[in-house]
């Protein structure tokens, strides 16, 4: 916590006296001025919550000049954004007194859990500015201030205006706007310089990462004792344990008292924000516990004396017992660290066995361990940003509840056995490796050749600290661990379990079949939709779309990479006929419906070097392009291996399909040279993309009820029992049997649609992989599938899901490409989606010839021009390329160089 700029030291005396002596509270003229007569904004921190911040809350604190109270009845704080020019949008009611000479402080809202929380506000409020640029009105009025103009406005310009501060690139403020924090990575408040008001913010004003929030109570002025002006020395604090502190339940029983305790220092977090260390009770630890139930091990908060202890230390720390969002710490007084006067006896890690209960987690929170047996990495997901992997105990990642169990009570079981068994493996730190300035650098545990997958074996190869951070236990090398220090500080060897070649299994037969998800794969860029907001990279390009209709990337350089590593994952998968899902609708941009896929398979076909690949073409009836969504399924194929029959079709179901993408069919025969294939070889694929299980606008049976099956249950059950139907009519129009229903269902595999498909005979190929196609929220499961039709099923000589994206950290995304200081980013097929591509071999008759195809139909522009191309970045700028000849000069081709180029 910081020190307040203003620390008054007061006895009981003296406050006894300031009650005496405190006039009445008097209503004194509104408007701030330099003469100093009124009410003033004093600070304003408005980016509490957010990365790196120090306290979780936003605020403004108001200062009192005069000697008198002032009330703030019929006050109210407004904000105005930095390019409004009407009413300001938020008006927030005030109440009660600031002192004379003294603070008040209203607390606002929140960004996120990161900080400490504020001192007692004096009103708390939903007050919420923008973090980086706007306007600030005090007024003393309750109702809006209407004829607010822009530009400058200071004292008595503008009736019911008391004061204001425009921050950032604002277009309000007095005389020029004061600077603001530099965006929300990077928390500082907005500072009145010994409460002066000259009418000019920019004067006024200064940024300042010394965050100083006061109260009422502790910014106000009481006269002093003559007595005895200085409070006398405190008295010492009791010498506790620290198993005493930590006692046997969650919060410690000596909670907000002042204390002191004496241990063996294992563990320093001198940088990375934690701002303090962790000691033990000398000579613990081991297989005995002197103390069952209480831990021996807690943390310091110490940011001013972190510094100065060390590894293995004996210390003594004085200070306030506090829970710091569930983790029981001592907060060190200034000059409260210091050597103890005789070295204890080392600390031993303690070897426990995982899973704990929360209970035993308690009783071993921030002790020193070796955690005993087989660990696996179960979630990557944010080791990209926070540094930070999850951990299962055992061999296997978590299962998604339904996945294993049926919904209800028994998914519900599996959910609490994996709350119980997670732990994320943390770095030490609470870096957000995104915002935080000066830490978009290398990340630990990852790097291009060690991604760390989910599935990965872990080895611990150095004790750690059991912690509680972010409402979850966590794992903590002892010190903060970076690139530069890993051979030291990390804790962990973790398995490379990537092969060196991404070869898919050998499915047999004579005919493959796969699906994909490819990511919203979209031609359509953001950059050519005006007002199309982007997520950006650490240099603030534009990458990805944000809250448009197009839902990929916003610059031909990340479509670039985006297609580069679809191509070279649908090549690496080379079935005979692909099922995607999520590629774009291009008849929503006023464009041929099939533009979008046409644009991949010459990728495709670029990539190959030769025509490898066609499309399906949509069909001439389809639905009405108002009920179709921006993103839809389709068919691309091997025109050497398998004859489309007849025209596809979609199911043009509005009532079952109102909110989802239509089932898209289409019949196909082994491909012997002629147009129309060998006759009895048939079989008909669907593709689908049932509705996804978020809950926005879900009523009825779409209600998430809790049962493990998300948002939209009803809506995705009803989809499946139409999507039998409409397989039993696509049967009779193709003349066969043989169906293969694929897709991505958004469905686990126990929950009630794909029961659905299975009491209809259908039968999951996926299963018999024991893989997954999905991974969300620390656990794996198969929402993607193929399910097969008896006759099909009869025909399948292997299954494969091929583990190349959801097992992948996002890190190797195109998405995320530059986003932090390693390159991460290949042309190759490692997490070119989040879902793994599943793919099916069927022996069907077979043709009596080969078909061979002819390579060599697409040239390769000149070496000289491919030699000016040294990344997808490049492609355009150096050479003008489009995308095709792009890859046919980077002849990238399934699992070969990871290098750019």
């Amino acid at each position: 916590m910081p020190t307040p700029r203003l620390r008054l030291v007061r006895t009981a005396a003296t406050l006894a006296a300031a009650t005496l002596l405190a006039p009445a509270v008097l209503a004194l003229p509104a408007q701030a001025s330099p003469a100093g007569d009124s009410l003033v904004i004093n600070e304003a921190y408005t980016n509490g919550g957010s990365a790196g911040a120090l306290f979780t809350h936003k605020f403004v604190e108001l200062y009192n000049p005069t000697d008198q109270p002032i009330s703030l009845d019929g006050w109210s704080l407004q904000y105005r954004s930095a390019t409004g020019t009407t009413a300001p949008s938020t008006t927030v009611a005030l109440s009660g007194t600031v002192p004379a000479k003294g603070h008040f402080l209203i607390q606002g809202g929140s960004n996120g859990t990161t900080g400490a929380a504020l001192p007692t506000p004096d009103l708390a409020t939903s007050f919420n500015p923008a973090g980086t640029k706007g306007t600030i009105v005090l007024a003393d009025q309750a109702g809006t201030v209407a004829g607010l103009p822009t530009g400058s406005v200071v004292t008595d310009q503008v009736a019911g205006v008391a004061d204001v501060l425009g921050y950032g690139a604002t277009n309000t403020f007095e005389t020029a706007a004061s600077g603001a924090p530099a965006a929300n990575s990077d928390p500082k408040s907005i500072a009145r310089t010994g409460g002066v008001d000259t009418d000019d913010n920019a004067a006024d004003f200064t940024v300042t990462a010394d965050v100083t929030p006061q109260n009422a109570a502790g910014g106000g002025t009481a006269p002093v004792d003559p007595v005895d002006p200085v409070d006398p020395a405190p008295a010492p604090a009791p010498s506790v344990t620290v198993a005493e502190i930590q006692g046997t339940g969650a919060a410690s029983p000596l909670e907000g008292r002042r204390v002191s305790t004496t241990g063996v220092v294992t563990a320093v977090y001198s940088t990375g924000g934690y701002d303090g260390f962790y000691i033990q009770t000398a000579g613990t630890g081991g297989a005995e516990d002197a103390t069952p139930g209480a831990s021996d091990g807690v943390f310091v908060y110490a940011p001013a004396e972190v510094g100065s202890v060390t590894l293995g230390q004996t210390v003594t720390v004085t200070g306030d017992v506090a829970e710091y969002y569930g983790l029981t710490q001592v907060k060190a007084e200034a000059g409260g660290v210091r050597q103890a006067a005789e070295a204890g006896a080392p600390v031993t890690a303690r070897e426990l066995a995982f899973p704990l209960t929360e209970a035993e987690k308690e009783a071993h929170e921030g002790e020193l361990l070796a955690p005993a047996g087989a660990w696996t990495v179960t979630d990557n997901y944010d080791v990209n940003q926070y540094g930070s992997l999850g951990l299962a105990p055992g061999t296997s990642p978590l299962p998604n509840p339904t996945s294993v169990a049926l919904p209800g009570a028994d998914a519900q079981a599996v959910a609490a056995d994996n709350a119980q068994r997670l732990i994320v493996l943390d770095d030490g730190a609470s870096t957000n490796f995104f915002r935080s300035p000066g830490n978009q650098n290398a990340l630990p545990y990852i790097d291009a050749d060690a991604p760390a997958r989910v599935g990965s074996a872990v080895d611990f190869r150095t004790p750690v600290i059991l912690d509680y951070r972010y409402g979850a236990w966590s794992f903590q090398p002892l010190g903060h661990l970076t690139d530069a220090n890993k051979a030291e500080v990390q804790p962990v060897d973790i398995a490379d379990t990537r092969p060196a070649e991404a070869v898919r299994e050998d499915l047999g037969g004579n005919v493959t079949v796969g699906s994909f998800n490819v990511l919203n794969y979209f031609t359509t860029l953001g950059e050519d939709v005006p007002g199309c907001g982007y997520y950006a990279d650490r240099d603030g390009a534009p990458v990805s779309t944000k809250g448009c209709l197009p839902r990929g990337a916003y610059t031909e350089e990340a479509f670039l990479e985006q297609q580069a590593k679809i191509a070279t994952a649908i090549n690496g998968m080379d079935t005979s006929v692909v099922a995607l899902e999520e590629i774009e609708n291009s008849e929503k941009f006023g464009l041929d419906r099939d533009h979008a896929l046409a644009h991949l398979v010459d990728a495709l076909n670029a990539q190959a070097g030769y025509a490898k690949w066609a499309y399906v073409a949509s069909p001439t009836v389809r639905p009405a392009l108002a009920d179709e969504d921006v993103i839809r399924s389709a068919f691309i194929y091997q025109p050497a291996e398998v004859t489309p029959v007849g025209e596809s079709v979609i199911l043009d179901d509005q009532v079952n399909f109102a909110n989802a993408r239509e089932p898209m069919a289409q019949a196909f025969r082994v491909a012997d040279g002629s147009a129309e294939g060998v006759e009895g070889t048939e079989f008909v694929a669907i593709t689908n993309h049932f509705k996804s299980k978020g809950g926005s606008g879900a009523t009825g049976d779409n209600v998430d009820t809790g049962d493990g099956q998300g948002a939209y249950n009803g809506d995705r059950t009803r989809m499946a029992q139409a999507l039998v139907t409409f397989a039993e009519q696509m049967k009779v129009q193709a003349g066969t049997d043989r169906v293969l229903l694929m897709g991505d269902f958004n469905s686990y595999e126990k929950e009630d649609p794909i029961r659905v498909l299975e009491a209809a005979g259908y039968i999951s190929q996926g299963a018999k992989t024991g893989e997954y196609s999905y991974t969300f929220d620390g656990a794996v499961g198969s929402l993607d599938g193929i399910y097969a039709s008896p006759a099909a099923d009869a025909t399948v000589t292997g299954q494969d899901i091929w583990m190349i994206n959801a097992n992948e950290t996002v890190a190797f995304e195109y998405s995320r490409d530059n986003y932090v200081g390693e390159e991460f980013y290949a042309p190759d097929q490692w997490r070119s989606s989040d879902h793994n591509p599943v793919l099916v071999g069927l022996q069907l008759d077979a043709p009596a010839t080969p078909v061979v195809p002819t390579p060599g139909t697409r040239p390769t522009p000149p070496a000289d021009q491919c030699a000016l191309i040294t990344s997808p970045r490049g492609a355009k700028a150096s050479a003008g390329f489009s995308a095709s000849e792009w890859m046919r000069c980077a002849g990238v081709h399934p699992g070969k160089g990871r290098g750019r180029g």
